[in-house]
């Protein structure tokens, strides 16, 4: 006899995506998430196209920093909702609504800095765009390595807002921002002086 999940969601019994609530939850970003469930475990190892801004929007950032700016989520902040990597990018899933009120802020905040101090560049995608997420299974061997951090679980996972993603990234900035190395200098950290 077999329970109902596994009747419900044959063939989606990957490494990234395990419940059935997070593999649901990602397609109901789609029109017709019973198709694009179908459509997943028939081909369980291709890459993920979705749409941002009904269930959630996306963040990206250079790999290194988007690992500091998770760091800082994780130590000092709330934690993160689900986060992948592809590529040589960081993707923080965070609430509908966020790209634009993040993109906002960071224009506020004049994010970018200067020629000569540039920040790491926040891509923010929303409403009207695709997501490129990497498969719900492990790849193939020889595939390439894009892979979930932190997988998305049940129905309704977290997912940060605006102002906590732009307090990671500030967080972030603060240590990951220095002068080319002295090989024969101290180094100090000094980010948790208040």
């Amino acid at each position: 006899m077999t329970s109902s999940a596994q009747q419900e969601r044959p063939g989606i019994t990957g490494e990234a995506v395990r419940d059935l609530g997070g593999a649901r939850w990602l397609a109901g970003a789609t029109p017709d998430p019973e198709a694009t469930l179908r459509t997943w475990a028939a081909r369980p190892h291709a890459p993920l196209r979705l749409p941002c801004g009904t269930v959630f929007d996306l963040v990206s950032a250079p790999l290194v920093f988007g690992r500091r700016m998770v760091e800082r989520l994780w130590a000092e902040g709330p934690g993160c909702g689900p986060l992948a990597e592809r590529g040589d990018r960081l993707l923080l899933l965070a609430a509908p609504g966020t790209a634009d009120r993040l993109a906002a802020l960071l224009r506020w905040e004049q994010w970018g800095g200067s020629p000569r101090h540039p920040l790491p560049p926040l891509l923010c995608h929303g409403r009207g765009d695709l997501a490129s997420l990497p498969p719900l299974e492990r790849p193939l061997p020889g595939a390439v390595r894009d892979r979930w951090l932190v997988a998305p679980k049940g129905p309704r996972p977290w997912l940060p807002g605006p102002e906590v993603l732009l307090w990671a990234a500030r967080t972030g900035v603060r240590i990951s921002i220095s002068h080319p190395a002295d090989q024969g200098a101290n180094v100090y950290d000094v980010s948790r002086r208040r």
